[in-house]
């Protein structure tokens, strides 16, 4: 059984986001979704070795710098809970490679809209964007639509204003 616990990262080189296209894994929730690098804790791991281990598994690099931003709870109808430990680093040595999930590209953070993103993602990639300090979001779903979202503990209105996240 995996882990309920996981790791998410955005890792920054010139004002642009690493992101994983996610098109390669069978029965994949995030089929098709563009989203960042990360995944489940492994027995034993904390959050910094899952996003460590994670972060080399899938491209290659090895962060030098990164920070804990958010703790991000997710439901979704027929999935679960998940609580993903939500990073973002801007320091790395190694050479990118091939990712088995996905295509992986370096996006201009101001053209994450253009991406096919889970709705919750785009509240806190604004937060992130703003440099809001830690924060605790949760964000539920029935199948890909966001039918809850709440921002330390307050709800957020929705549907969201797209305006407001550009």
């Amino acid at each position: 059984m995996k882990s309920p616990m996981t790791t998410l990262c955005y890792v920054e080189k010139d004002d642009c986001y690493l992101m994983l296209h996610r098109v390669s894994k069978k029965n994949d929730v995030n089929k098709d979704k563009w989203i960042g690098i990360g995944g489940h804790f492994e027995q034993g791991e904390s959050p910094e070795e899952c996003l460590l281990r994670e972060a080399y598994e899938e491209t290659g690099l090895t962060l030098t710098s990164y920070r804990f931003r958010a703790l991000v709870t997710f439901t979704q109808e027929g999935y679960g809970t998940e609580y993903m430990c939500l990073y973002t680093a801007d320091e790395f040595t190694g050479t990118l490679k091939e990712c088995d999930e996905g295509v992986l590209e370096w996006v201009p953070k101001n053209q994450l809209l253009t991406l096919n993103l889970w709705t919750g993602d785009l509240i806190f990639h604004k937060l992130l964007l703003e440099d809001v300090p830690f924060f605790s979001l949760k964000l539920s779903y029935q199948g890909d639509e966001l039918i809850e979202a709440v921002l330390d503990g307050k709800p957020i209105p929705l549907p969201l204003d797209f305006s407001r996240y550009s």
